[in-house]
């Protein structure tokens, strides 16, 4: 990356600027609960699940390991299904565009692989980075006795929406190459991480309001 640059273009975005251009690239993690929920609710009407990820087990407490509201055809198909976002985005903005809000999402990567096949990579994993953390909030959410048992699920503001956008953000700074990677975005990381509280709850009302949850929240 051209640090000049992108120094230049940090500066010009501002601290809300850089908030945004950080929800773009990691975007596919901040959707994945939507598309993991579609998938939950949409395949076991074809006759293919749920397949809940804890079997159906209990812990030493006598509560759910996680419950019926993760499954492995919502961990797969959201985690894919965020591959496939990753895609759209990089096929929408130029390779290497470096300024704006609205970044090359796959920037100082590595392309050693076609460019359409590593944004599926990536995207999905920032996908399963991000139900690690939501599967890790309904661990604890169990341990606190609130419990899920079918369509009927547990209201835990801070446990429904902190670990999913902890995980996405750690792991996806420690382990993604390039832009997903800078230092510089640790204090966007940080605004953002406050204010998911807010875009989590937006979202789950809008899902709501169009059929695709079974709860506001």
């Amino acid at each position: 990356m051209d640090e000049a640059l992108w120094g230049t273009c940090e500066e010009s975005l501002g601290l809300a600027g850089m908030s945004l251009l950080v929800l773009w690239i990691f975007l596919p993690g901040f959707l994945v609960n939507t598309f993991a929920m579609m998938w939950g609710k949409w395949l076991p009407k074809t006759g293919y699940g749920p397949w809940p990820i804890d079997g159906g087990r209990t812990a030493w407490d006598g509560n759910r390991l996680l419950g019926d509201g993760k499954t492995w055809n919502g961990l797969v198909g959201g985690s894919l299904t965020s591959g496939l976002l990753m895609v759209l985005m990089a096929s929408t903005v130029s390779a290497g565009e470096a300024c704006g809000i609205f970044v090359d999402p796959l920037l100082d990567h590595d392309m050693s692989i076609s460019r359409g096949l590593w944004a599926f990579i990536v995207g999905s994993l920032l996908g399963f980075f991000s139900l690690l953390g939501d599967m890790t909030g309904s661990f604890f959410k169990r341990r606190r006795g609130l419990k899920r048992e079918g369509d009927v699920s547990s209201k835990a503001p801070l446990l429904d929406t902190l670990p999913f956008a902890m995980m996405v953000f750690v792991l996806g700074w420690l382990l993604l190459p390039g832009l997903h990677g800078e230092a510089d975005l640790l204090v966007p990381m940080l605004v953002l991480l406050v204010a998911t509280p807010v875009l989590h709850r937006s979202f789950n009302m809008l899902g709501y309001a169009i059929g695709w949850k079974d709860v506001p929240y």
